[in-house]
């Protein structure tokens, strides 16, 4: 090989070794934009605090010891916070193909905790629905009763959920006081707590579902379960 050869052939493997690093540069910050762009902060729209004094942390962490809306330990390291309406297509696209994975690698192993917050936006059959499932809470079925509307949902429609349909459900998870969960679906104190929830996300400026909450950072819609494992992992990392 001659000398020109030589050179020719070091100048073609340098510019190569520059197009495969510009590739793997380029891609992996697409993905960084393409993780931002899934997972915008949130901020509340309105600030309250007293004159002259600093506004309070913003958090939405309740970790509330015995909260049957929860999943996982209360101490847990870190938080995902669920708002989700039980008749949206795509929340049960979510708990039927990826929170079973989060909660295998990280509810179970002790790494997170899950909060629910209704966020009834379909109307008020949506509502219904949340109070139906916080009735079936008061018995300690409320991830049996929301684990079992969710397997029925149709993929791409909204679910109508009738009060019939939730009276059946709650016969199906095995809720043990039957007259107590019918009596609990027309409870006004039910429905303040999910119209609260309501304007806990709305404050936030949340209107679809399902939207997800780890540290402030929002992860809107069913994602693939490699932005959730992401976000989650970013979040432990900064755990002291």
């Amino acid at each position: 090989m001659t000398m020109k050869s030589t050179r020719n052939l070091i100048l073609a493997l340098v510019i190569a070794a520059v197009v495969v690093l510009s590739i793997i540069f380029v891609g992996a910050a697409a993905q960084e934009d393409r993780l931002k762009a899934a997972t915008p902060t949130l901020t509340p729209t309105t600030t309250a605090s007293a004159a002259g004094q600093p506004a309070p942390e913003f958090t939405l962490e309740r970790r509330v010891d015995g909260d049957p809306m929860s999943l996982g330990a209360v101490d847990a390291p870190v938080v995902m916070i669920e708002y989700s309406d039980y008749r949206c297509p795509f929340c049960g696209v979510y708990a039927r193909k990826t929170q079973p994975e989060i909660i295998k690698k990280y509810v179970d192993t002790g790494k997170l905790r899950i909060e629910w917050r209704d966020l009834p936006v379909l109307g008020e059959a949506s509502a219904t629905a949340a109070v139906a499932a916080r009735a079936a809470g008061e018995q300690g079925l409320f991830w049996e009763f929301n684990e079992a509307v969710y397997a029925a949902a149709p993929e791409r429609s909204k679910a109508e959920l009738s009060e019939p349909e939730l009276l059946a459900f709650a016969k199906t998870v095995g809720v043990p006081d039957m007259a107590k969960f019918a009596s609990d679906l027309k409870s006004p104190a039910l429905m303040a707590l999910v119209q609260a929830d309501l304007q806990e996300g709305t404050s936030l400026g949340l209107n679809s579902t399902p939207t997800f909450v780890i540290n402030n950072q929002a992860i809107p819609g069913a994602q693939p379960l490699e932005i959730f494992t992401q976000v989650i992992d970013e979040a432990l990392a900064q755990v002291p």
